[in-house]
C-alpha cells in the first residue's frame, strides 16, 4: 500500500513568501500614506500642479533625384539640452563647467558663438555683423573693443576672480544662450549631435543632472557627400544675423538651416514645423504625466531633376579625364559638365570637379576657400569661359537668318584673313581649308570663315542673337548662376574684336548657358528656363504642392531651311569632323562642335556640346575643362555622358517604370 509523503517546505520558498509579504505591506503602507495620514498634503500637491512644454523637432524635408533616389536625407542625432525650468540661475556657470569639462573628455565641441577669439589679447572674429550684434546687447559704443565687450561681459555673467581663459568659454555658453533667448520656454541646445558614447555617458544615473537632458533629434545627411555638392549645398548653425530674420516665423536658435544651394534657396519649403510635448509636473516638480500637444510636421520633400547615377558618372569621368591629362604633363585646373532635357528646360545633370564633400564644409571651409583649385566655385553654373568655336553654329543661324550667307555659298579660306590689313589686324584661321559652305565651316571649325561672318553681320546683330540664345542672360536656375560676359560694344569698340566674337573670344559665358543654347538650337528654337525642381511633395510623398511645368523664355524665329542646315553641319562635326574621334562610331546620331578657348594665361580651354538623338534630340550636353589645351580632351567626357544616358542605365532605361520621373 503506497504511502503519501508529505514534502518538506524549502528555505527558497520562505524567503520568496517572506519577499512577497513585504512586498504587500509596503504598498498597503503607501495607500495608508495617500488616503489617511499624508492625504492633505498630497491632496495640496495635486492642486499646484502645473504644466510646462518642451518643444518635438520636426523633420527637415529630404531631397530626392528625379527617380526618388535620396541626396539628402535625415538620421537620429542627440543632442544636449539645458532646460531653464529646473536650473536655478545662479547654478548655471557651475553647470556649464561641469558639461564643459565632460565634453572636452570626450573630445566634443559646443555651442559658441561669441565673435570674440578664444586667445589673450582678445581680439574680435571677422563676422562683422555678430560684432555689431554683441555691441548692441551690451549697450557699448560702436568703437568697443573685444577688451572692452570681454570686460562687460565677466560683469555681465558674474565670472569675476576665474580664470581667463575660463572665463572666456563660460561667457561664450551664456553669450549664445542670451541671443537664443534661453528660457523656460526655449530650451538651450548646448552641444549638437554628440556620440551615442557620450550620449550613455550623460544618460547614467551617476551623473544625471536636473535640467539637462539628450534629445533625440533629427540630423541633416549626405550618403554621398561630394555628389552635385554645389547644387544641393549646405546646412548649418543659425547665427545672430539669421535669427533676427527667423525668430518671428516658428524658428527656433538652435535649428540647422539651408546656407548654400538648394538647401538655401528652399528653406521655407525644406524646414517643418516643430511640434509641442506637455509635461504636468506636481508641487515637488515631479513628472505626473506627458502628452503631445501638437505634433511636429515635417518639412517637405524636394524633387530634384537631376540624375543621381548619371550625376555620379560624370564626375567620376571628369574626375578621371582631368587626372590623367595631368599625370600626363597638362596642366587643367577644373572642369565642368551640364546636361539639361530638351524638352523642358530641367538640368539633368550639373557636375563639378574639383568638388568637395558637404559633410565636411565647415570643418575644413578655410582649406577649401583657400586652395587653388577652387573647390568651393560652381563652375557648371558660375564658372565663365569664352565658349570659343562651340559659338558658331549661333553664328551660323544668324548669318543665313539675316541673309549675309546663303545656304550653298562658299568662302575661300586662305588660312589668314586680310580684310583688316590696313591696320595690321590679320588674324589666323587654324588651317587652310579653301573654298567651303557653312555645312563644312562648321565641321571643319574653320576661323576664316567665321570672321567672315562676324565682319558681315556687327557686333549689333552677332550680340542680338547671343542674347536671344540666352547667352550672358542668365538661365533661371534656383541656385546662384553667373550673368556672363557679353561685351555691350560700347564706344571705341575696334570692327576686328567682332570677328573675336564670332569664333568664341572676347566673351565669356557660363556652362549652363552654352548647353542651354545647344537645347535651343535642338529644340528649332524653343528656349526653355533651366530649373533644378521636378516638384515639391509631403514629407510622405502623398501630396504634391508644385510641379514643374516647362516655362519658354523666347523663341527664336529660325526658319526650317536654316535649321536644317545648320543641324546638318553640326552632324558632320561628328561623323567626318572635329569630333568624329568621339562619335563617329557611335550607334546613335549626335549633333555636336568643338571648341577651344584661348586664354590670358596658361593652356586653351577646351569645350564640347551636343545633343542626341539627331532626329529627335532628347538631351543637349555642354562639357568644359579649363587649361586642357586641346578640345579633343573634352570628347571622353562627352562620350561618358552619352553612353550613361542612352546605354548604362541599370535601374531606370531597362525598367519602364523606374524610368518615369517620380511624380
Amino acid at each position: 500500500m503506497a504511502v503519501n509523503k508529505k514534502k518538506p517546505f524549502s528555505k527558497h520558498n520562505v524567503v520568496l513568501s517572506l519577499i512577497l509579504a513585504a512586498v504587500l505591506v509596503f504598498y498597503s503602507f503607501r495607500m495608508l500614506d495617500y488616503q489617511v495620514i499624508n492625504a492633505a498634503t498630497y491632496s495640496s500637491q495635486s492642486k499646484n500642479a502645473y504644466s510646462r512644454t518642451s518643444v518635438i523637432k520636426a523633420s527637415r524635408g529630404e531631397i530626392l533625384d528625379r527617380y526618388g533616389r535620396q541626396l539628402a536625407a535625415n538620421r537620429n542625432g542627440y543632442d544636449i539640452v539645458f532646460n531653464r525650468a529646473y536650473i536655478e540661475r545662479d547654478e548655471l556657470n557651475d553647470l556649464i563647467v561641469k558639461m564643459m569639462t565632460l565634453l572636452t573628455e570626450y573630445n566634443t565641441v559646443w555651442n559658441d558663438d561669441l565673435p570674440i577669439l578664444n586667445k589673450s589679447p582678445y581680439s574680435f572674429t571677422d563676422d562683422e555683423a555678430a560684432k555689431k550684434t554683441l555691441r548692441r546687447i551690451l549697450g557699448v559704443a560702436h568703437y568697443a573693443t573685444a577688451e572692452d565687450c570681454f570686460t562687460q561681459l565677466i560683469k555681465r555673467y558674474s565670472l569675476e576672480g576665474l580664470d581667463p581663459n575660463l572665463q572666456r568659454h563660460i561667457m561664450g555658453v551664456r553669450y549664445t544662450m542670451e541671443v537664443a533667448n534661453f528660457s523656460v520656454a526655449n530650451p538651450y541646445t548646448f552641444a549638437s549631435d554628440i556620440s551615442e558614447e557620450l550620449m550613455l555617458r550623460i544618460s547614467e544615473s551617476a551623473f544625471m543632472v536636473d535640467g539637462i537632458s539628450v534629445n533625440t533629434v533629427p540630423v541633416r545627411e549626405y550618403a554621398e557627400g561630394t555628389l552635385a555638392s554645389n547644387i544641393i549645398g549646405t546646412v548649418g548653425a543659425m547665427n545672430a544675423e539669421n535669427w533676427e530674420k527667423l525668430r518671428d516665423k516658428g524658428y527656433s536658435y538652435s535649428d540647422k538651416i539651408g546656407i548654400t544651394g538648394i538647401e538655401a534657396q528652399y528653406e521655407e519649403q525644406l524646414h517643418g514645423t516643430d511640434g509641442e510635448i506637455t509635461y504636468t509636473l506636481d508641487g515637488n516638480g515631479n513628472i505626473l504625466s506627458t502628452e503631445v500637444t501638437k505634433a511636429p510636421i515635417p518639412g517637405k520633400t524636394l524633387i530634384l531633376s537631376l540624375d543621381k547615377k548619371l550625376q555620379q558618372s560624370t564626375q567620376d569621368a571628369l574626375q578621371n579625364l582631368i587626372t590623367s591629362l595631368n599625370e600626363k604633363g597638362g596642366s587643367a585646373t577644373g572642369g565642368a559638365a551640364v546636361a539639361i532635357d530638351i524638352k523642358t528646360g530641367e538640368v539633368l545633370i550639373a557636375a563639378n570637379y574639383p568638388t568637395f564633400d558637404v559633410n565636411d564644409y565647415f570643418k575644413k571651409y578655410n582649406e577649401l576657400s583657400q586652395a587653388k583649385n577652387k573647390p568651393l566655385t560652381n563652375r557648371s553654373l558660375a564658372g565663365i569661359y569664352p565658349p570659343g568655336s562651340s559659338i558658331k553654329p549661333i553664328i551660323s543661324i544668324a548669318a543665313l537668318e539675316n541673309a549675309k550667307l546663303m545656304a550653298d555659298e562658299r568662302v575661300t579660306c586662305t588660312k589668314v584673313y586680310k580684310f583688316y590689313q590696313d591696320v595690321g589686324f590679320t588674324p589666323s584661321c587654324m588651317g587652310h581649308h579653301g573654298s567651303i559652305n557653312v555645312v563644312t565651316a562648321l565641321s571643319r571649325s574653320c576661323n576664316y570663315f567665321f570672321y567672315e561672318m562676324g565682319r558681315r553681320l556687327g557686333i549689333d546683330a552677332v550680340n542680338s542673337y547671343l542674347k536671344q540664345f540666352g547667352l550672358g542672360e542668365k538661365t533661371g536656375v534656383e541656385v546662384y548662376e553667373s550673368k556672363g560676359i557679353r561685351d555691350d560694344a560700347k564706344s571705341g569698340w575696334f570692327a576686328g574684336n567682332t570677328l573675336q566674337v564670332a569664333i568664341g573670344q572676347h566673351n565669356a559665358f557660363t556652362p549652363i548657358q552654352i548647353c542651354s543654347a545647344t537645347a535651343t538650337i535642338a529644340n528649332s528654337g524653343v528656349r526653355y528656363k533651366t530649373t533644378f525642381v521636378n516638384s515639391i511633395l509631403s514629407y510622405d510623398l502623398s501630396e504634391t504642392y508644385y510641379r514643374n511645368e516647362p516655362q519658354v523664355l523666347n523663341q527664336i524665329k529660325i526658319s526650317d531651311n536654316v535649321l536644317d542646315t545648320v543641324k546638318r553641319g553640326m552632324l558632320s562635326v561628328t561623323e567626318d569632323g572635329t569630333g568624329s574621334a568621339v562619335f563617329g562610331d557611335y550607334p546613335i546620331q549626335v549633333g555636336g562642335k568643338t571648341g577651344t578657348a584661348q586664354t590670358d594665361n596658361g593652356a586653351d580651354h577646351n569645350v564640347f556640346v551636343a545633343f542626341a538623338p539627331f532626329e529627335n534630340p532628347e538631351i543637349a550636353v555642354a562639357v568644359v575643362i579649363e587649361h586642357g589645351a586641346s578640345s579633343f580632351t573634352s570628347g571622353s567626357v562627352m562620350r561618358s555622358v552619352m553612353d550613361a544616358y542612352f546605354f548604362n542605365q541599370e535601374e531606370t532605361y531597362k525598367d519602364e517604370a523606374a524610368n518615369t520621373p517620380l511624380k
